[in-house]
């Protein structure tokens, strides 16, 4: 068919009428990206006067108690949803004891941003165990060296109910233990903290895209791997599983992490439950956008809406990402 005739053909598709200027394209966008869909995680270390650069992920920082709050200041004034705590205390132990002290690094961090903020932010506490054990695993280890499951959920219990206590809006259980939703949800109805939700890390792969993290929380295991606990990268239909049980358990929302590489798990999970479903775009995903970018490789800036968009199209609700901040002003100029 010639050009000529695809004019007059009333049957002849063109898609490209609705791609023609900047406006056209932003009135047919299927899948929209706000502020509102982020979510930034932040570390805060104890014993810094100063926040420490992490050189595996140009920009982030470990944060001290000062500067975590001008940082909680910024994403609150940039209109982002909220942030995701992560602590790196100075004393560590084979239960991690420091996790649910009421002065703890991330409890102390809860209670001032709380203070500065009130509700502006929803502050989510991440609650695992490997920032604050001496041996870097999610749970109490036996003598064998075999993260122990069930005494794991009387430790991940007690953390709930102190970062509840110490003004957590939101706690995202991330360890992967099997019942460690039921656990969370007991411990915080029996210590009168009903109306605090739970965030489940239901889907969170055994993932070569975390090593940047391990720099910034300090919290690599001293001895194997994880992958007995957390998901094996070849199963979805495992995801699924895990997702459903936890939700069965009392779960308000969940999450999948990664993101990016996991874009078909996010959508499997998305179709087939009816809370919330967040995503992690972790730190290896955002160490290699940032080292392709210093390179001149690809444009950072639309290479990082890009994969944000990605992740709201598969079907996140809202994204963890590192970007959280500065992708907020991108999008409200």
């Amino acid at each position: 068919m010639t050009s000529g005739q695809g004019g007059t053909n009333p049957g002849f598709a063109r898609g490209r009428r609705l791609r023609s200027t900047p406006a056209m394209r932003r009135w047919t966008a299927q899948t929209r990206l706000s502020p509102a869909d982020l979510v930034l995680p932040v570390f805060v270390k104890e014993g810094i006067a100063e926040p420490v650069p992490i050189s595996s992920m140009p920009g982030v920082v470990q944060h001290s108690p000062e500067s975590l709050r001008k940082a909680a200041a910024e994403a609150a004034e940039a209109g982002i949803s909220g942030l995701m705590l992560f602590g790196i205390p100075a004393d560590k132990d084979a239960v991690g004891s420091q996790a649910d002290a009421a002065d703890g690094v991330v409890n102390a961090a809860l209670q001032q941003l709380r203070a500065d903020l009130g509700d502006e932010l929803v502050l989510m506490a991440d609650l695992c165990l490997c920032e604050y054990t001496d041996h870097g695993h999610c749970g109490v280890v036996t003598p064998a060296g075999v993260v122990d499951n069930d005494p794991t959920l009387d430790r991940y219990a007690a953390v709930a109910i102190a970062q509840a206590q110490a003004g957590a809006h939101v706690i995202a259980p991330s360890g992967m233990m099997d019942g460690q939703v039921a656990a969370i949800r007991a411990g915080l109805d029996s210590a009168a903290y009903t109306e605090t939700p739970i965030l489940a890390y239901a889907a969170k792969y055994a993932s070569g895209f975390y090593g940047p993290f391990r720099e910034a929380a300090e919290g690599a295991p001293q001895f194997g791997d994880r992958s007995t606990y957390q998901m094996d990268p070849p199963n979805t239909d495992e995801a699924l599983r895990e997702v459903a049980q936890d939700i069965a358990e009392g779960a308000d929302a969940v999450m999948v992490k990664p993101a990016g590489p996991y874009l078909d798990v996010i959508a499997r999970v998305a179709d087939a439950v009816d809370v919330p479903v967040a995503a992690y775009q972790v730190s290896g995903e955002y160490a290699m956008v940032e080292a392709a970018a210093a390179n001149g490789w690809v444009d950072r800036e639309r290479a990082v809406l890009e994969t944000l968009t990605s992740i709201r199209r598969a079907g996140a609700g809202s994204v963890l990402t590192y970007w959280a901040v500065e992708a907020a002003r991108w999008l409200r100029r």
